[in-house]
């Protein structure tokens, strides 16, 4: 029997309503894991919002224009507290420097991926260790090390996670 016919889907079945909303909605809901009432004297809990946003850019490229990295980034500023305009540039780089690695790479596969949010979150977390010190908290750098490792290890977890909601926004 041909495997087409044993396919069970619906016929017209596609994409789920507002499908194209469903990235940054999800990066927005990240974003607000950090309004959570979790009270700690380190900050050892990473950024969500730009975990899952690494996660959906590097799982799929085309639902990303790379001007939506300055309004989420606002969004992640608002609730993270950190000053307003950080996430903005941070993330409009990280999405201009995946744009540009998209274009030299032909292929790249679980850790390759891996490595590259590696990479992007320990600038992330540098960034505001460096921003911190500039703004006169003076934070040692190894206060910093465990949001990093949380979120290297976190990350394919995240990335399971989008991976699921992306397969469910486009009705698969």
């Amino acid at each position: 029997m041909v495997r087409a016919a044993l396919d069970q889907r619906r016929i017209n079945q596609g994409p789920r309503t507002l499908a194209e909303y469903l990235p940054a909605a999800s990066v927005v809901i990240a974003s607000l894991l950090s309004a959570l009432p979790i009270v700690t004297t380190t900050g050892w809990y990473p950024d969500f919002g730009f975990i899952a946003l690494l996660a959906w850019r590097l799982l799929r490229s085309d639902p990303w224009p790379a001007w939506w990295a300055a309004p989420l980034g606002f969004v992640n500023d608002l609730f993270t507290g950190l000053p307003i305009g950080f996430s903005v540039a941070l993330w409009s780089a990280t999405m201009l420097a995946l744009d540009l690695i998209d274009r030299r790479t032909i292929w790249r596969d679980y850790w390759i991926e891996w490595v590259l949010a590696a990479m992007f979150l320990l600038m992330h977390d540098w960034f505001e260790w460096l921003l911190a010190g500039i703004v006169g908290a003076g934070v040692p750098f190894t206060s910093v090390i465990p949001s990093i490792a949380i979120a290297i290890l976190i990350f394919p977890v995240v990335a399971w996670l989008i991976s699921r909601i992306d397969r469910w926004r486009l009705g698969r």
